[in-house]
């Protein structure tokens, strides 16, 4: 493995916590329109490929409900205002990012939250390490496609050869593996290590805790 100098994150189920908000959304939006409420968990299991996949599994008939497209614009009407009342960065994620910033390395936001949202987050928690946070737009092709990845490595004027994508999700390794890149599976955050593993995950590549990314890293690197 090349020198790793660049660490691209996902950002819900990696870098924050932000279910409660997105469930409370869904459920606005549900609510709205007469249709039955989601647990947390069962919000938990709908997330990952951007709010539109979000809102179709939400609902019945998916995206040939009548109303998907009034549904989703309720939802991110909704979000857009309240993406922040529960949001919170992972225990230890702060720490993590100031270490990396420390150490000179360069960090970026790859998220399939639409790029409002994602720029807004990030500017409120995480703009004093990270600069470059990319979510989807109609001008590029979401996860598990990998050009937000492109785009985000351009920017920091960083190749893949010499960076490492850490999510939580299968459409994290999904997109690591279009790029191609190393990907690194975070277990605190949406999805089980028995689904990830399942998703072609292996341990070896697997952190509990954001402390575990840097020695992870390192062993990475002193393997080769």
């Amino acid at each position: 493995m090349n020198k790793i100098d660049t660490i691209i994150f996902d950002l819900d189920g990696t870098l924050l916590n932000t279910l409660e908000d997105l469930t409370d959304s869904v459920n606005y939006a549900m609510r709205q329109f007469g249709l039955a409420e989601h647990t947390l968990e069962k919000v938990r299991g709908y997330v990952g490929n951007g709010v539109g996949k979000l809102i179709e599994r939400a609902i019945p008939q998916g995206r040939e409900n009548p109303c998907y497209e009034e549904i989703l614009d309720t939802f991110k009407e909704h979000y857009a205002k309240h993406c922040e009342d529960k949001t919170c960065p992972y225990e230890g994620i702060m720490e993590l990012l100031a270490q990396l910033h420390k150490e000179k390395y360069r960090l970026a936001i790859v998220s399939n939250k639409f790029d409002g949202a994602v720029k807004k987050l990030n500017e409120k928690y995480f703009a004093q390490y990270i600069t470059v946070a990319i979510g989807e737009s109609a001008t590029v092709q979401r996860k598990p496609a990998p050009d937000t990845v492109y785009q985000a490595l351009a920017e920091l004027s960083a190749a893949a050869s010499n960076a490492v994508y850490v999510g939580d999700s299968e459409v994290d390794r999904q997109t690591a593996a279009n790029v191609p890149m190393t990907c690194i599976s975070a277990l605190w955050g949406f999805r089980t290590r028995e689904q990830l593993l399942e998703a072609g995950a292996s341990d070896d590549y697997m952190i509990r805790t954001p402390q575990e990314l840097l020695p992870l890293l390192y062993r990475l690197q002193q393997a080769e």
